[in-house]
């Protein structure tokens, strides 16, 4: 994801909703009981529901922008295991050392360098994993960086000045400047996938294996060779280069309509040994033919919608339970500072002020999502408990109040026309004014682009519409696909064409999902690749350049204290990553907030 949505560069960006493919096919369900799936009838297999009207369609671990969204990551992963896996499956978000190829990670005492340890382990054909792997990895990333999926300008690789083998498990990063540790363990060493480089060092099927990815020419060309493979869907089945994976779990067949079957792998010696040893994969073209499959029997973990949690009995009767699967995420509309109309309205804090004093959180969290999502006042998840949220943003700086927030206006120039929407009588400005740019007569009136296909996207769009209109404030809801809504509504400059979009939503399931440690350089710092409103504000380019550095978690605090108050957005509720409906026997796990699935965790109970 780069500095338009239509080519962007961060994994974790809206997950399933911008990435699915909107021809999905129910292909291939297994049958089972009426009683919850497949249990009581054939313990050796379990059946996964993929979200609705997402494809998989990318097996290679080094995904690009178009690619790279959280189920393949999730189905690479079980493959391929990371250096460092995050996983909020156990309840908090933490290094889980089972799922992981690295065992240790000694970050030396100023900041500037971490020695990484690596498990005794082998590839799936005996070959043991060693660093030369993770070099393998390090040097075609570092080649490639402008078509790694992964990439922001100034972070992984950029941030990393060597790499130094010691020996076959030992390796030393050396980086550009001191570092805070967590932040690089979470949200940059993660990142790195070891290869095989015995394997895939090369440049085509029938070519050999080479050196040649320590040379920029040579990793480019295997960069070629690997991604163009990993276009090729419809040979998944028979390419041997993904034969060849150091997961719990190796490819059994990889269906073009959707379907994945993932196998046992009985060569894997690592913490995560499957007691499970098929993982059907599902996809499926709407939430109805889930459901269905839900109903009959077919599956034994899938998804229902908000609107039908209180359907929730007629589950459970069928030997389901259901649970709610909260997202390390937040959700909320991007204001365009860059509109020649209305930007000059909203660069005005009390503007924004206004704005989100007329969102009833509450009541849309309650209502619209049937308790299905939280609350969310600034830029840090709201949803479990972490060390990175402010006071500030946990107590709602700006309390829902119309009555507060048109008397707010008021007292900055504004007053109600005929029809009851705030127009700007009093240029200027001075502290009783409308601000700076906002000429007089200028009507406090907003047009947001909203993702189509939702129900609950239309509900609450209603109800802020209503609200808004309460306050004095003019909402117009237009609608698109969401890919729509994403190549529509680009970072741009005023003078440009582009630039007529005033507010974009586009994340009923969440707009932004974070990796473990919850930094905005992409959303809220200037230029950030994915600061689609343009949002710049000085004090918060050096509070999230200070959160990647200092170990001082004040840092962090002062940020998601800074921004619940500036408001570069509407903060909205954010909602569960999905409500599952899982078999009542499949147990051993929670669901992982970073939206991951975990197949290697799950069991049958007896």
């Amino acid at each position: 994801m780069t500095a338009t949505r239509t080519a962007m560069s961060t994994r974790r960006w809206l997950l399933p909703v911008a990435a699915a493919a909107t021809t999905a096919l129910l292909a291939g369900c297994t049958g089972g009981s009426a009683d919850g799936g497949s249990g009581g009838q054939d313990r050796d297999s379990v059946s996964y529901a993929l979200p609705v009207n997402f494809t998989p369609n990318w097996i290679l671990p080094l995904g690009t922008a178009q690619t790279l969204n959280t189920n393949n990551r999730a189905i690479s992963s079980t493959l391929w295991e990371p250096l460092i896996t995050y996983d909020g499956s156990t309840g908090t978000i933490a290094w889980n050392k089972d799922a992981s190829i690295a065992t240790d990670a000694e970050f030396a005492a100023d900041g500037t360098s971490v020695t990484i340890t690596l498990g005794d382990r082998t590839w799936s054909d005996g070959e043991p994993i060693t660093a030369r792997d993770v070099e393998f990895w390090y040097n075609l990333v570092t080649a490639n960086k402008e078509s790694w999926g992964s990439y922001n300008e100034g972070q992984a690789p950029d941030d990393w000045a060597s790499f130094e083998t010691i020996d076959d498990t030992h390796f030393v990063l050396t980086f550009d400047k001191a570092y805070n540790p967590d932040w690089m363990l979470a949200n940059q060493l993660s990142l790195i996938t070891p290869l095989p480089q015995h394997a895939w060092g090369k440049t085509g099927a029938d070519a050999e294996v080479t050196d040649d990815d320590r040379t920029p020419a040579g990793a480019q060309a295997i960069w070629a060779y690997l991604n163009s493979a990993s276009e090729a869907l419809a040979d998944y089945d028979s390419e041997e280069l993904w034969t060849v994976v150091s997961g719990p779990y190796a490819l059994g067949s990889f269906s073009t309509a959707g379907e994945v079957v993932l196998e046992e792998n009985d060569a894997y010696d690592g913490g995560e040994v499957p007691t499970i040893p098929t993982v059907n994969l599902l996809p499926f073209a709407s939430s109805d033919a889930e459901e269905n499959a839900l109903r009959s029997g077919e599956l034994d973990y899938g998804y229902i919608s908000a609107s039908n949690v209180d359907q929730s009995d007629s589950f459970t009767e069928l030997g389901y339970q259901v649970e709610p699967w909260s997202g390390w995420s937040i959700t909320y509309m991007p204001y365009n500072f860059e509109n020649p109309g209305i930007g000059p309205v909203v660069s005005q804090l009390y503007a924004r002020q206004a704005v989100q004093m007329s969102v009833d959180q509450d009541s849309l969290a309650e209502v619209v999502f049937n308790g299905t999502a939280v609350p969310g006042y600034g830029p840090v998840p709201q949803a479990q408990d972490s060390d990175f949220l402010s006071d500030t943003q946990a107590d709602n700086p700006y309390p829902y109040s119309t009555e507060d927030a048109a008397a707010l206006l008021a007292a900055h120039g504004w007053e109600p026309n005929a029809d009851g929407i705030m127009v700007c009588a009093d240029a200027g400005t001075e502290a009783d004014q409308c601000g700076a740019g906002v000429a007089e007569g200028t009507v406090f009136a907003l047009t947001v682009l909203s993702q189509s296909g939702s129900t609950v996207t239309d509900n609450m769009m209603s109800e802020i519409q209503s609200s808004l209109r309460e306050t004095g404030i003019d909402f117009s809801i237009e609608t698109a696909p969401v890919s729509s809504v994403l190549s529509q509504t680009p970072a741009c400059e005023s003078t440009s064409p582009d630039c007529d979009w005033q507010l974009s939503f586009f994340g009923t399931a969440g707009s932004w999902y974070f990796n473990a440690f919850p930094t905005g350089d992409s959303l809220f710092q200037t230029g950030g690749s994915a600061n689609f409103g343009s949002y710049s504000n000085p004090e918060v380019d050096a509070l999230i350049s200070a959160a990647t550095t200092s170990t001082d978690n004040e840092t962090i605090l002062e940020y998601s204290a800074t921004l619940a108050e500036d408001l570069p957005v509407i903060w909205l509720p954010s909602p569960n990553y999905q409500v599952s409906v899982i078999n009542e026997s499949l147990v051993g796990f929670q669901q992982d907030s970073l939206a991951q699935f975990h197949p290697a965790q799950w069991s049958w109970t007896e």
